[in-house]
């Protein structure tokens, strides 16, 4: 006689077997038993959930012009001030993120920075300037290396080393350094990133005194000062470039031994192999004159080792670009 409890003993053996025959764990067999006789519930969507609606409008808000340049933590306050209420600043980076816009939402709103287009057809036209960290004898200790170079010439047409930066001694600097160049009104721009120093009210009244214009590069893009991002890393990577400095004047010394080669000994890779000093004051014919004697009377001697023909001395460019537009690419 078959008993309730013998059929339901034949019932896990046959569980038993199954899963021993399909290599199955029988965890996992009971588990896929029980997720078939559930019922899919209804999704529950919370009443504090933003609309799309809602949404829509604090991204607008997050990309104002007005509010482009801030934090969420900051836009909170702000609106709170203004007794306006969106939302919580974490639900603004929530929104953000959703959007791909956390770090570079200025960028690609309303608030957006235009491309900086500038062009050099002679020394003294542009000039780029930047500052960079030294590292001194202890911990955290810095020193601070003020750099002013001409675009056109890659020559550096001004420089200090200081304790500290600040808009004052940038101040300083540009302003003797304009002088010394005998800059004249409305004749010089002069371009830099958007550090503290470089935005200051300080170093932008003395430029508008001076009739000079100034052009900042975008936020975060590197490439918008190419020509001072290129000399600090020849500098860095000098073979007698220190670790560290032990003395700020150490510092100064090895800045007048750097720039005193990189001006009149560099031969330099964007100007044809000249030297900057060879650029700026207009020397470059008489040096490319000279090389191509030498090219030539070899030419002459073994005129079968040339078989594109008699070589040429290269000139610098005429024109320089920081940011090249495609209109001139084109042309080009």
């Amino acid at each position: 006689m078959i008993t309730e409890k013998s059929r339901d003993e034949g019932c896990i053996m046959n569980k038993y077997e199954m899963c021993n025959s399909l290599d199955l764990a029988r965890a996992t067999y009971y588990r896929m038993n029980q997720s078939n006789n559930k019922v899919e519930k209804k999704k529950q969507f919370s009443p504090r959930k933003l609309t799309e609606r809602e949404e829509e409008k604090i991204l607008s808000v997050l990309n104002n012009q007005k509010y482009c340049d801030m934090a969420p933590g900051e836009i909170y306050a702000t609106l709170l001030d203004e007794s306006v209420y969106l939302c919580s600043p974490r639900t603004m980076y929530r929104i953000l993120e959703r959007n791909h816009q956390n770090v570079q939402r200025r960028q690609k709103g309303p608030g957006n920075y235009t491309k900086p287009e500038l062009l050099a057809t002679a020394p003294n036209q542009l000039w780029s300037w930047d500052i960079t960290k030294l590292k001194g004898p202890k911990k955290w200790t810095y020193y601070y290396l003020y750099k002013i170079m001409d675009v056109y010439s890659r020559y550096v047409v001004g420089w200090m080393v200081a304790y500290r930066e600040l808009s004052e001694l940038a101040k300083i600097l540009i302003e003797q350094t304009c002088i010394k160049q005998k800059i004249k009104r409305d004749h010089l721009t002069l371009h830099a990133d958007r550090g503290s120093s470089m935005k200051s009210n300080t170093v932008g009244q003395l430029l508008a005194d001076l009739g000079v214009t100034k052009t900042h590069s975008r936020p975060h893009v590197s490439n918008d000062n190419p020509y001072s991002e290129s000399l600090f890393k020849t500098l860095k990577y000098r073979p007698d470039f220190p670790e560290c400095f032990g003395s700020i004047e150490d510092a100064r010394s090895f800045c007048i031994d750097f720039f005193t080669w990189y001006n009149k000994n560099h031969k330099h890779s964007g100007i044809a192999m000249l030297t900057p000093e060879n650029v700026h004051y207009n020397l470059s014919d008489e040096v490319v004159s000279k090389r191509q004697i030498v090219l030539d009377q070899i030419f002459e001697k073994y005129p079968q080792r040339f078989v594109n023909g008699k070589p040429k001395s290269k000139m610098p460019d005429n024109i320089v670009w920081i940011n090249k537009p495609d209109i001139a690419k084109k042309v080009a």
